[in-house]
């Protein structure tokens, strides 16, 4: 990979200029690294609604309690003592990488296990076991709950984990799922819900659409998709996506104020030629021009950007994410008759859009965008070029969803928004260059 990218941040202002393309590759970029090892470590712990559970005898979600088992027990005034507890438990050396911070006056926990115990697991759900586990025999510590006790703190903190396999009801989150969750190997870092990206990076779109595409692309290494030829194909898409070149923010200025899905093609169209990535090729009667590509994946970054660019441009005037869909499917189109060169990941965004439309809000109506994610059954064909744009959308919406981010991935935002690999990653990605 010969290729040399300038890195923007999401506001234009050039970060580093002539930088390799391997530099922003999840094998080599030290952000990267740290993104996924924090990403692993990382885990909310809901104190305020563990101490709710207590007080009302309620576990395991879905209205259900159990009355005569309540426990009154004071979690929050105790946070201190409690986190205090947990990291000692956690620890495996004095003076390791574990931590256990307070936020929220009390109500939330920012737990990081050690990076020994991620080391020895075969599955990254190590952080949300042993930091569950640490917090339960905290509190049993703590409030010196005897055996009759100990079963609601467990069921209080694991929620229906053993009962079922997932931790519904529980008052541990991560931005991972677990690991039966996923539709296939390599799914676990892109079943991360657009939601949780929103609030995360505090609707920032460029940055939303960044950590979307940084996990989306880390996937595609992890499932073998970027081997060979096709590491760089991926990595093209991804710099475009995280305003390599400050397209993104160039094209999305451009076309702010007016512009539409259509101007925005145009766009992405007169810079490609202008670039030379495109030329134009046989000319028909008609006047119509196909067009050829010189560099099929410089062509196809070009279209992971302009796609993305398009969706800001159209869900940021609606002020909603329910375009996002049609946005991903008619960008394609209109790009693909406008040059008859394939549109983005050669039709793979375009059909990852037409079952989204039907599922998101057709006459299935499952579920507004900001439930979807990379592992989707919906939405798992694109190779990582489609979610970012999801993300993007659910950053831009003004309250449209019926599933709000603040409804869904309030505890998350909290948490990793505190973590500025999480936040602002397209800094982070250029210092660590």
């Amino acid at each position: 990979m010969s290729d040399k990218i300038d890195l923007y941040s999401d506001r234009g202002v050039l970060l580093k200029s002539d930088v390799d393309l391997k530099e922003i590759s999840p094998l080599k970029n030290a952000a990267m690294k740290k993104l996924i090892n924090l990403t692993k470590r990382t885990v909310a712990v809901n104190l305020a609604g563990i101490e709710q559970g207590f007080k009302k005898g309620k576990v395991g979600g879905k209205g259900r309690a159990i009355k005569g088992r309540e426990l009154n027990y004071d979690v929050v005034a105790n946070a201190d003592a409690i986190a205090a507890k947990i990291k000692a438990l956690l620890q495996v050396e004095k003076g390791d990488d574990t931590v256990v911070q307070v936020l929220g006056g009390g109500k939330q926990l920012l737990v990081q296990i050690p990076t020994a115990r991620v080391d020895v697991a075969s599955e990254f759900v190590v952080g949300m076991t042993a930091a569950a586990a640490a917090t339960v025999e905290a509190l049993i510590q703590q409030f010196k709950a005897g055996y009759a006790e100990a079963p609601m703190v467990h069921a209080t903190v694991w929620g229906q984990y053993p009962q079922t396999v997932g931790m519904d009801g529980g008052n541990i989150a991560s931005v991972l799922n677990i690991p039966q969750n996923d539709e296939g190997l390599g799914f676990a870092l892109r079943n991360v819900m657009a939601n949780h990206l929103a609030v995360i990076t505090k609707r920032n779109a460029m940055n939303a659409a960044a950590l979307s595409a940084i996990y989306e692309q880390i996937g595609e290494f992890e499932m073998g998709n970027a081997m060979g030829i096709f590491e760089r194909h991926q990595l093209l898409g991804l710099g475009c996506q995280i305003n390599a070149n400050n397209m993104l923010y160039e094209t999305v200025k451009k076309n702010g104020k007016t512009g539409t899905i259509g101007t925005v093609v145009h766009s992405i169209v007169e810079r490609a030629i202008e670039d030379k990535v495109i030329k134009a090729g046989k000319k028909f009667p008609s006047g119509f021009t196909m067009y050829e590509a010189n560099d099929v994946s410089m062509w196809n970054a070009y279209n992971a950007g302009g796609v993305l660019a398009a969706t800001m441009v159209n869900c940021g005037a609606l002020r909603g994410a329910q375009a996002v869909s049609s946005t991903l499917l008619y960008y394609n189109d209109l790009v693909e008759k406008e040059t008859a060169l394939p549109g983005c990941d050669f039709g793979r965004v375009m059909g990852t859009a037409v079952g989204f439309s039907f599922f998101s809000h057709s006459i299935y109506g499952g579920g507004g965008p900001g439930v979807f994610n990379g592992n989707h059954v919906v939405t798992r064909h694109s190779r990582g070029f489609a979610i970012p744009c999801v993300a993007a959308a659910v950053a831009l919406d003004a309250g449209t969803q019926m599933f709000t981010p603040e409804m869904t991935s309030s505890l998350v935002g909290a948490i990793y928004g505190e973590i500025k690999e999480f936040r602002e990653p397209i800094v982070s990605v250029a210092e660590a260059v």
